[in-house]
């Protein structure tokens, strides 16, 4: 669907130059003579590249929609991840590259959002928090005090996470899947 440049927000996906981008950043910037322009910093799909581009606010541009469907996670293989698809049962593998960090925090049975464009994946988003298992802590140091310091301590998945002094080894805790911080101690 063609749309004006100068309505592009950010999220919005659009086809230019014959490749998929996402639209990181628009700023509308008015001169002191002459017409408007967009300044939009888009973020290539598939690639991860960013370019700036500066469109005139009448200018058109294809806007993409995309599909966002809930699928299962089954099972990794290596670096393929398969998923079934909630509603048809159909499988589909996704390679770990195009999950990106947050693959380490995917369980079987998670329910994540497959973003796709004319069946492509283009994208997988896991649930905004998810709930681990530390199995190893560093223990307290005296005169530690709760509010200024972290300490290091390793998830049952393997990564490493800075969680507060109070936090021990067996504790459940609540991480963000996108950049695996600390954010509670989970509630059993």
């Amino acid at each position: 669907m063609k749309v004006n440049a100068i309505t592009l927000r950010s999220g919005n996906v659009i086809d230019y130059n014959g490749k998929l981008w996402a639209v990181v950043k628009n700023d509308i910037q008015q001169p002191g003579k002459g017409a408007s322009v967009a300044q939009v910093e888009l973020r290539d799909i598939r690639s991860g590249s960013k370019d700036n581009v500066r469109f005139r606010t009448q200018e058109t541009v294809e806007r993409v929609r995309l599909e966002q469907e809930d699928y299962q996670f089954l099972f990794s293989d290596g670096e393929d991840y398969t998923f079934m698809h909630q509603e048809t049962f159909e499988q589909i593998v996704i390679n770990k590259e195009l999950i990106g960090q947050s693959a380490a925090y995917l369980v079987e049975g998670m329910i994540v959002e497959i973003e796709t464009f004319e069946g492509e994946p283009l994208s997988v988003k896991l649930p905004d928090t998810v709930t681990v298992e530390i199995v190893e802590a560093e223990p307290v140091v005296k005169g530690q005090t709760a509010t200024t310091s972290y300490k290091p301590a390793i998830l049952a998945n393997g990564e490493k996470v800075m969680v507060p002094p109070h936090i021990e080894s067996g504790t459940r805790i609540v991480v963000k899947s996108e950049d695996g911080t600390y954010v509670e101690r989970a509630k059993d």
